[in-house]
């Protein structure tokens, strides 16, 4: 079980900590989000921080079958989408997800289809499928 250390927050290139496991590099990237995102292994490995956050990089590389370099080039892409958070303790880096980036696409990208309407959709749908 790792601690959960501060987040670093970056106002104006000064850094200011906070109770929290988020890293907030406003604004977000959108184009670096998706490149990331495209990517399976990358995905695996936000996948494996979602369940247990706070992995090494030895930690990370069980779960893909390559090389600690190329799982590293993936978490310095991931780094640079601001998907993954790091923090060193002692000789460690720990590696942990930040969600900000996924939310504000979703709020940009889905959430302006509400669920109402994709609900009305998805009912409408159903109603044109069903059997008499």
């Amino acid at each position: 079980m790792h601690v959960i250390p501060p987040c670093v927050f970056l106002v104006q290139k000064k850094r200011l900590t906070c109770n929290h496991l988020v890293a907030y590099y406003p604004p977000v990237d959108t184009d670096r989000v998706f490149k990331a995102l495209a990517d399976r292994s990358r995905r695996k490995l936000l996948d494996a921080l979602r369940t247990d956050n706070g992995q090494t990089l030895g930690e990370l590389c069980r779960y893909l079958d390559m090389s600690r370099q190329a799982v590293t080039k993936h978490l310095k892409l991931l780094e640079r989408a601001n998907l993954v958070a790091t923090v060193w303790r002692g000789r460690e880096k720990l590696h942990y997800l930040n969600p900000v980036p996924i939310h504000a696409i979703y709020e940009r990208w889905i959430g302006k289809f509400e669920r109402q309407r994709l609900r009305a959709l998805y009912d409408l749908k159903e109603g044109l499928e069903k059997k008499p």
